[in-house]
């Protein structure tokens, strides 16, 4: 595969088995001159465990955001080749890749998109629920705005996914049994990985299972649009 100059790639990477990398992606590693990544210790777990040689790493985070975009837009004008990773999964997708995406536009830098697992797909894909169509609200707000959202979410008449943390999945679950009522779910905790979890069944079953079960790790949420018997 031939790596173009003053390109962008966006490399979508595992959201925790790292052996759901696809071909094409450690190819772009290997070949890139620049690596622009969420977390450096994250992405040489990558590079180490597909022997990709030590690349020139630049972090890239929403915290550091207005210092990184124009490091990186600098490295694109001078002719490198950059590859962004997320943490996990699609760049761009309730991450800081979309800051970076967005301006790398504004200058007429070319964008390629390098794509593979998400959790969003991964969940989806495993849905008995209809999913022609569907919500992605990704993260919420943790105060502000929170219960106007809860309120908007719960009147939409499609399937709704969100992400939540471990510190509040408990805290949300017991939300959407008040906003959406008691309706069918599927969480999935930690896709992919060792102690992965997919619950299946109504919204007060499911705050009973993570009373008792573990809440540790990242959280995908599928809310159905309705109650099935």
């Amino acid at each position: 595969m031939e790596i173009l100059n003053k390109t962008l790639y966006i490399i979508a990477t595992p959201i925790g088995n790292l052996d759901d990398i696809t071909f094409r992606a450690v190819e772009v590693l290997s070949k890139v001159d620049v690596i622009a990544c969420e977390d450096k210790r994250i992405t040489v777990r990558i590079l180490q465990k597909y022997d990709i040689p030590n690349k020139e790493l630049i972090s890239h985070h929403k915290h550091n955001k207005s210092k990184s975009i124009p490091k990186i837009i600098e490295k694109l004008h001078s002719g490198k080749s950059v590859a962004y990773l997320s943490d996990a999964g699609t760049p761009g997708v309730s991450d800081p890749g979309n800051f970076l995406i967005e301006k790398v536009i504004e200058e007429n830098i070319s964008v390629v998109p390098i794509p593979g697992v998400s959790s969003l797909t991964t969940l989806v894909s495993i849905s008995h629920f209809p999913t022609n169509h569907f919500h992605f609200e990704g993260f919420l707000p943790h105060k502000k705005g929170r219960h106007t959202r809860l309120t908007e979410l719960a009147n939409l008449k499609e399937p709704v996914i969100v992400l939540e943390s471990t510190h509040r999945i408990l805290k949300f679950l017991n939300e959407v049994l008040e906003y959406f009522g008691d309706r069918n779910i599927i969480v999935g905790r930690e896709l992919t990985k060792f102690y992965e979890t997919i619950f299946r069944g109504n919204v007060s079953r499911s705050i009973e299972y993570f009373t008792e079960n573990s809440t540790k790790g990242e959280f995908t949420i599928l809310i159905s649009e309705k109650t099935y018997n």
